[in-house]
């Protein structure tokens, strides 16, 4: 993709003009690291056996090594893979979170594909948060909007609830890190033997504790609130750049601040955000 403004000499580009190009490239390749948190899955698979591990429904775990295997052979635009299109479209509907997501994850990387493109579009609502960010950065890379909403979502805090009744029991503090799956408290019911976790369905910081230890709390009931995760801040502000609208400014604005937990990185992709809706908004 052409970035929207170069130097003033074509032969060397700018530093801003890099940085676009850096963001929209690895918009295409949403980063494993953040989004899918598995062993690495290396050892290359026969295409006999790419197609036997998609349809493997007793070990998602071939799933995921199979998706992992055509994601490589999208990014070098190998033309066999799109056989296998209609089974990555039809995991985007797996039960498993995690397949889900990761199905999202590769139909991101081809932008020219329609059935990939319609896919993504439902994938962006679905219940599983961090599924529903992989589809909107996806879908980010298509130019489609449809995912705004969740790439704003991920610069706002997000709400921890219950997951049950009973008595809470906090186990981390303001201002403590917290990754997808995390163990946040611990809710006791009367009459049972094992408490319920309540574990992070995103990463983040802790901003606030809604509840004292020993407090009964109601199933629904908010818990704790996450302030956002610098990585996925960061991806969000990357995806701006391609579908941002003048109204997200607002939301951006916070992130121009340096802080202990907001790196420099974050701030410059904050500013970089910002110039390309409002120039995006002269044209």
């Amino acid at each position: 993709m052409t970035p929207t403004q170069g130097s003033s000499d074509s032969s060397i580009p700018s530093s801003r003009a890099t940085l676009i190009v850096t963001a929209v490239a690895l918009l295409f390749v949403v980063v494993p690291a953040l989004f899918w948190q598995q062993t690495w899955f290396g050892r290359e698979l026969s295409d006999e056996q790419i197609t036997e591990y998609l349809a493997d429904k007793e070990k998602p775990r071939n799933t995921q090594h199979a998706l992992a295997q055509l994601s490589e052979r999208v990014q070098r635009r190998d033309p066999s893979v799109k056989q296998w299109y209609p089974s990555i479209v039809s995991l985007a509907q797996h039960p498993m979170a995690q397949i889900r997501l990761t199905s999202a994850w590769v139909m991101g990387q081809d932008n020219g594909s329609e059935e990939f493109h319609q896919a993504l579009l439902q994938l962006v609502d679905d219940a599983d948060p961090m599924v529903a960010r992989n589809a909107a950065l996806s879908l980010a890379g298509f130019k489609d909007p449809t995912g705004r909403p969740v790439l704003q979502a991920m610069l706002r805090s997000f709400t921890v609830t219950a997951p049950r009744d009973g008595v809470i029991t906090n186990r981390l503090t303001q201002g403590d890190i917290v990754e997808q799956d995390t163990l946040l408290a611990r809710i006791e019911a009367s009459g049972e033997a094992d408490p319920v976790e309540v574990r992070s369905p995103v990463p983040g910081v802790v901003e606030e504790r809604l509840l004292q230890d020993g407090a009964a709390v109601s199933a629904g009931q908010p818990v704790m609130v996450l302030g956002p995760s610098s990585d996925h801040a960061f991806e969000a502000l990357r995806a701006l750049v391609l579908v941002g609208q003048e109204e997200d400014l607002e939301l951006v604005r916070p992130f121009l601040r340096p802080s202990e937990d907001a790196p420099a990185r974050l701030a410059e992709q904050a500013r970089l955000t910002i110039d390309e809706i409002r120039n995006k908004a002269r044209l």
